[in-house]
């Protein structure tokens, strides 16, 4: 194993940068089944799609429930949202900004809760067990930022 070279030399790192330059980040060395990998992020990103329209519906019904319109316009969205949308220049940044808007949606639904208190059990409840998910997710981000560094 001590005979095994780490790294390819520059020179052939280099010619192959530039074959199939079309292809961006998929290079010769990408040896997993492209298509499948593909299917499998999609059906990760339409868990989370599904998770998320499942709380936006649960707050939606109870909005209408309580004669309200739900507010799904984007324009405005991130003047109604107590999240901003941070983008990060590293998987690290952006985890963090994932972290660091858990965390306002944390406090945010806490706050919420004890508004309703025993005005409005049903939204209380609503937003409790949102915010349980919610702070599984912080630290479950916590951890992974923990094994990144």
């Amino acid at each position: 194993m001590a005979n095994k070279p780490f790294l390819t030399d520059i020179k052939t790192l280099r010619e192959r940068a530039r074959k199939h330059i079309e292809n961006g980040a998929v290079t010769e060395g990408y040896t997993a089944d492209r298509e499948t990998v593909v299917k499998l992020l999609n059906e990760a990103l339409a868990t989370e799609l599904v998770c998320v329209l499942r709380y936006a519906d649960q707050i939606a019904q109870r909005i209408v429930q309580l004669k309200g319109a739900p507010n799904f316009n984007p324009e405005g969205l991130l003047t109604r949202s107590h999240a901003e949308y941070v983008e990060g220049d590293t998987l690290t940044d952006m985890i963090k900004e994932d972290l660091v808007a858990e965390r306002i949606a944390i406090d945010s639904y806490r706050e919420m809760i004890t508004y309703f208190g025993n005005d409005d059990p049903t939204s209380r409840r609503m937003l409790e067990g949102i915010l349980a998910m919610e702070e599984e997710h912080a630290e479950d981000l916590v951890s992974l930022l923990e094994t990144m560094s």
